[in-house]
């Protein structure tokens, strides 16, 4: 069980979570609250066993934890990198989709729904529901459909029907929204695959169980590679399903049967250090309904949005605000609610770089240590510039940048980033 106030059985965290959800959703939540207490919690039927079968031979676990050699040289510190760019699809949300998808085909549901911002969720939900044969409908905002067209290109490829959200922002958020409407249409049939720790409960807790396999791995990798625990854990945090990844075996909330003796006991002295999308300067323009950055763990306030309450971004008047960062996959007004109350007991600690900081690491861990991370990534990456620690230090490295360089080579030109390459030989 966790150190922390929660309780896996009704979705509450501290003061955040719940199910904040229209009357006619409330029958599928609880049907699936029913499912995730009996299949996730007790491994009914041996599904966990199922679950992580699957999750070794299609998605290719173990991923590695790797020593840095030029980041250790640089920082003056032992740097260690979870590589979740290497699980199949190319980054941790394969963790939670194939669980989602699973528990789906266990409950006899015959559709998926999901929505996507990045564009990893949609694809790893795409190709979860292509290996379990499985119908598969996307939703993605406008803007991260044209800025993430590769990962567009994949859902499609798996047979997944792709829907762009033209209305408001065209981020994530409107993306949630429809996926939520088509839910509640299609309760009876549907499993709506949330791709974060987000929304009501049973889902930040599932998506957290799903996803904690990563920090399961990070623990025993640390103890065999390091002869000890790290010092820091730091990963990058929009909705939360990495960070909570990354964190959840070290605070101890993580309920996923079949874990390592040990394995999820809670590591109180271990730092864990949230990365937010800084954007290009902190704080919310309630005039123009805006925040230029994402940072809702540090400059947040409490509210309800997709069906918790939980830390956002929002007016005094409790209008939730359009957010920004270079990242698709940070660009989110709300975060989960598990996150908020680690962050509000001093648990986590929240930080955060902005997008040019992000796009410098970007080119930093490509340039140092042959690995070209996702966007999202390179805010945590970013974050070792300014950490203090003497290590070890493991970042979590949730995704690999395929997906991001259009973005890349636009932002980089515009911006003039140091240590961006030349861009000559794309010139006519």
């Amino acid at each position: 069980m966790s150190t922390h106030d929660t309780d896996d059985r009704t979705g509450t965290f501290g003061d955040y979570g719940g199910q904040y959800v229209p009357e006619v959703l409330m029958p599928a939540v609880e049907e699936l609250t029913d499912a995730y207490e009996r299949y996730v919690l007790d491994n009914e039927a041996g599904f966990v066993d199922d679950f992580r079968d699957r999750i070794r031979e299609f998605g290719g676990r173990p991923t590695p934890l790797s020593y840095a050699a030029n980041l250790s040289e640089r920082y003056g510190t032992e740097v260690y990198l979870k590589r979740e760019d290497l699980l199949h699809g190319g980054a941790h949300k394969l963790n939670n989709a194939l669980g989602q998808v699973l528990l789906a085909k266990y409950m006899g549901k015959d559709r998926i729904v999901a929505e996507t911002g990045a564009g990893q969720h949609g694809t790893a939900t795409a190709m979860a529901c292509a290996y379990l044969d499985m119908p598969c409908e996307i939703y993605m905002g406008r803007t991260d459909v044209n800025r993430q067209r590769p990962n567009v290109f994949r859902m499609r490829l798996h047979d997944a029907e792709v829907n762009p959200v033209t209305v408001g922002s065209g981020t994530l958020k409107e993306a949630i929204n429809e996926t939520m409407r088509d839910w509640a249409t299609n309760v009876e049939d549907t499993h709506y695959v949330i791709g974060s720790i987000v929304g009501p409960h049973p889902f930040p807790s599932m998506v957290r169980d799903f996803q904690a396999i990563i920090s399961e791995e990070m623990r025993e990798q640390a103890r065999d590679q390091i002869g000890r625990l790290p010092e820091a854990v730091v990963a990058c945090a929009g909705g939360g399903s990495n960070t909570m990844g990354a964190f959840g075996a070290f605070v101890g909330s993580a309920s996923l049967p079949g874990h390592p003796e040990g394995s999820h006991e809670p590591a109180p002295d271990v730092d864990l250090l949230a990365v937010e999308a800084g954007g290009s300067s902190l704080g919310v323009d309630a005039d123009e309904g805006y925040a230029p950055n994402s940072a809702s763990l540090s400059t947040g306030t409490e509210g309800v949005l997709h069906g918790a309450r939980t830390k956002l971004l929002q007016t005094d008047e409790g209008q939730i605000v359009e957010s920004h960062s270079v990242s698709a996959g940070l660009d989110y007004a709300g975060v989960g609610p598990e996150l908020a109350h680690l962050v509000d007991e001093g648990r986590v600690e929240p930080v955060n770089v902005d997008d040019d900081a992000a796009l410098e690491a970007f080119h930093r861990l490509s340039r140092e240590e042959g690995i070209i991370p996702a966007l999202e990534t390179s805010h945590a990456v970013a974050y070792l510039e300014h950490y203090d620690g003497d290590g070890p230090v493991v970042v979590n490295v949730s995704g690999r940048g395929d997906k991001d360089l259009d973005t890349v080579v636009e932002e980089s030109a515009a911006k003039d980033i140091d240590g961006a390459p030349s861009m000559e030989v794309f010139e006519e």
